[in-house]
């Protein structure tokens, strides 16, 4: 039996990765920092912002496990605010669990995957388009992942280990609610952009509103595990306009976003 380590197994779409690769015959070890119970996954108490941790859960692994088939890497959180009213707090906590934490947690993994392993990144569609204001702190830990996961892919490609990200746009997942809710407090507390920020939620609630379950995330992993050449990206309900305005000179796409949000 092909044993998997999924990070962030407590959320939406950990969770639904977790239960598909169960059910299509996985051993699958579910790591997060919060407790939790699926059938047929193997709970490790995990902060991927914690070295002991992830050094614990490696240990845990390998005790019962001579190597992983797959290290599936959904842990992550969202958040949203002005770059220069964000507190230096909340900068770092995002970049260390978004980015930190997927190279904390391969790094520890690393002696547990052999040739043909893989390694699956959970990003956004953001990561390859250009940052929207307030809305720039996650996509730019999302586009620094997805740079560390193709430098980590050329690198592991030499040892034949894959490297893949999933790309999903909105999903119905708890992320949602964290979104409305970051939203909602900078709204609230913004001092330099009390009129930008109303303007910007009516367009990020429209954009949320079209939204998948995260089942088809979970469907997608599963088929890059089984797949006998992955693709390095598998994209999910991409918003063509996002995809649109990233494309546009940089001059303009300043000027729509300053003539949409002024």
């Amino acid at each position: 039996m092909r044993a998997v380590a999924v990070t962030g197994a407590a959320g939406g779409m950990g969770e639904e990765i977790c239960k598909r690769l169960a059910a299509e015959g996985y051993k699958v070890y579910g790591l997060d920092c919060r407790d939790f119970s699926l059938e047929n996954v193997i709970n490790i108490r995990c902060d991927v912002r914690n070295s002991c941790d992830v050094e614990r859960a490696v240990r845990e692994i390998s005790g019962s496990e001579g190597e992983l088939y797959a290290l599936v890497h959904t842990a992550g959180i969202y958040d949203l605010d002005s770059l220069i009213e964000m507190d230096e707090e909340r900068f770092l906590r995002i970049f260390d669990i978004n980015l930190f934490g997927v190279y904390r947690t391969t790094k520890a993994m690393m002696p547990l995957l052999r040739r043909g392993s893989r390694v699956l990144i959970v990003s956004s569609e953001l990561a390859p388009l250009d940052p929207l204001p307030f809305t720039g702190i996650y996509g730019i830990t999302k586009t620094a992942l997805e740079r560390y996961a193709f430098s980590l892919r050329m690198e592991l490609n030499l040892l034949g280990i894959t490297v893949s990200v999933i790309r999903p746009g909105a999903v119905k997942t708890s992320l949602l609610g964290d979104s409305t809710a970051a939203l909602d407090r900078f709204t609230e507390k913004t001092e330099l952009y009390k009129y930008n920020a109303k303007r910007f939620k009516g367009i990020v609630d429209s954009v949320e509103a079209r939204n998948v379950h995260p089942e088809r995330v979970g469907r997608i992993a599963a088929r890059a595990l089984s797949s006998k050449k992955p693709r390095y990206v598998y994209n999910l309900n991409r918003n063509p306009l996002l995809r649109l305005l990233s494309f546009l000179p940089d001059r303009l796409e300043v000027w729509i976003i300053g003539l949409i949000l002024k």
